[in-house]
C-alpha cells in the first residue's frame, strides 16, 4: 500500500478530510486558509455554520483548536440553536500549542497567541500579544519590533 492509498483509507475510517497540512489535522466545513500556512498535528479547524478565515503565512502549532461553534446553551436548553460566529485570523499570526480560538474572535496581523491561551471573544489589533489563562492582552506589543525589520 502506498502513502496515497493509506491516507485515503485513514480519511475514510476517521471521517477526517484529507488536507495539505498534516494527516492528523481535523478540518470540518470549508475554512478559508491562506498561502504558506502551517498547521501542526492534532489540531482542529471547525468551520461549520460560520466563516473561518486564516490569512497567509500563519503558524498554528500542534493541539490547537479553532472552533466557530458553541453548543453549551443548546445542550442546557437555554437556546434552540448552536451559536456559530465568524473567526478571522489575519496574516502572519502565530498560535501556540494547546490554545483555543473560538467564534467571535478577530486577530490582527503580526500577532502572537501564547501556548495554552484561551482567547476571549473580541477584536485584537495588529501586533498584539495574547497570552495566558485568563488571557493577558498586550495591544501592539510587537509593533516596534516588526516595523523595525
Amino acid at each position: 500500500m502506498n502513502k496515497e492509498e493509506f491516507l485515503k483509507l485513514f480519511s475514510d475510517a476517521t471521517r477526517m478530510q484529507e488536507n495539505p497540512f498534516h494527516p492528523l489535522v481535523w478540518i470540518s466545513g470549508t475554512p478559508q486558509i491562506g498561502n504558506n500556512v502551517y498547521i501542526g498535528g492534532m489540531s482542529e479547524v471547525y468551520a461549520k455554520g460560520a466563516n473561518v478565515c486564516i490569512g497567509d503565512d500563519c503558524d498554528i502549532a500542534s493541539f490547537v483548536v479553532i472552533n466557530c461553534s458553541d453548543s453549551h446553551k443548546k445542550l442546557l436548553g437555554i437556546s434552540k440553536e448552536i451559536d456559530c460566529q465568524d473567526i478571522i485570523i489575519e496574516d502572519h499570526v502565530y498560535i501556540g500549542t494547546q490554545s483555543f480560538i473560538g467564534g467571535g474572535i478577530h486577530i490582527g496581523h503580526h500577532s502572537v497567541v501564547g501556548a495554552g491561551t484561551i482567547v476571549p471573544k473580541g477584536i485584537y489589533p495588529p501586533y498584539t500579544l495574547i497570552v495566558g489563562n485568563p488571557a493577558v492582552i498586550k495591544p501592539e506589543y510587537y509593533k516596534r519590533l516588526c516595523e523595525g525589520s
